[in-house]
């Protein structure tokens, strides 16, 4: 897929990550940890953190002119900020600086402002009425449903029908898929109530990318599918992951921080990549029109690269 962030914007990207951070003492240990993984892993520029000067927002302004590598780089801001913790007012107010400069706030920034001014669980019923307007472009496309249409709950058949896929061939997409839940011990799709046809979806990319549905291995898929492509959809799937595993606004407010563990950051900054590497965009296909097909031709066929973290 095309690559939002070129080589020619990459030190100023990195630069502008270190000012935004540069609040208090300065960038916390996990905030440089994800600047350096960027620099390495994502851009693939050999530089130190101690080595970048920091972009003042205005000089951020004059650099980016584009409106999509703006929107990027807002995306990175917000996650460098949600590595802070505990979140301060005055990183928030930093990001919202940076942000008015490259063309606004949106509903992620907005989660930030009220975790820190009105606690978790405002921050929590914005993330939510973020993801219920988002819901119906998560869904598997075959189970999508008419426009309007509510979300697919408990249903035993769509259960029954993915249990069935046990039967597809070894070594395919369908198998694996089932494979995927007997391994971790989760329901299928319609045998509780979530959103069925958001996590037949979810799932299925998780099969196809190779990421454990861990802590790390929820931001990492949430990283790959917005270097993808940066959509509404996959951002509010990246900031439901940070939520839940990195910065505590959704799951309670238990904040896990997973991003401080070692060489987490650079999963996430390998996985930012191979989305950016990726030939075609899987996340938003016909998943159970593949389920026959081998899973390393489904790979293929959509230029997934080899995971190497």
């Amino acid at each position: 897929m095309p690559r939002i962030l070129d080589d020619r914007h990459a030190v100023p990207t990195l630069a502008i990550l270190v000012g935004v951070c540069s609040v208090g003492a300065g960038p916390t240990e996990e905030q440089r940890s994800l600047i350096g993984a960027l620099a390495r892993g994502y851009f693939h520029v050999p530089v130190a953190v101690d080595e970048l000067t920091a972009l003042r927002p205005e000089e951020a302004a004059a650099t980016f002119t584009d409106d999509e590598q703006r929107r990027r780089v807002r995306h990175l801001l917000v996650l460098a900020e949600m590595c802070r913790h505990p979140l301060i007012a005055d990183q928030v107010e930093r990001v919202a600086t940076y942000a008015r400069y490259l063309g606004g706030d949106d509903d992620a920034m907005a989660i930030a402002r009220d975790l820190v001014q009105a606690g978790v669980a405002a921050a929590s019923q914005d993330y939510y009425r973020w993801l219920s307007a988002a819901e119906p472009g998560l869904r598997e496309p075959s189970l999508a449903g008419p426009p309007g249409s509510a979300p697919i709950r408990r249903d035993p058949a769509l259960a029954a029908r993915l249990r069935g896929l046990q039967a597809c061939p070894e070594g395919s997409l369908g198998r694996a898929y089932v494979a995927f839940y007997d391994t971790h011990g989760f329901p299928l799709p319609g045998e509780d109530t979530s959103s069925a046809a958001v996590f037949v979806a979810h799932d299925m990319n998780h099969v196809i990318a190779g990421y454990e549905p861990t802590g790390i291995g929820e931001i990492a898929l949430g990283a790959l599918q917005l270097g993808i492509a940066d959509t509404d959809e996959h951002w509010v799937q990246l900031m439901g992951n940070l939520g839940v595993h990195e910065a505590g606004f959704v799951d309670k407010g238990a904040s896990h921080a997973v991003l401080s563990r070692p060489g987490a950051t650079a999963i996430v900054a390998h996985a930012f990549d191979r989305g950016a590497r990726c030939g075609a965009d899987f996340t938003s296909a016909d998943h159970l029109a593949m389920v026959d097909e081998p899973l390393e031709l489904v790979r293929e066929r959509f230029g997934v690269p080899p995971r190497e973290l």
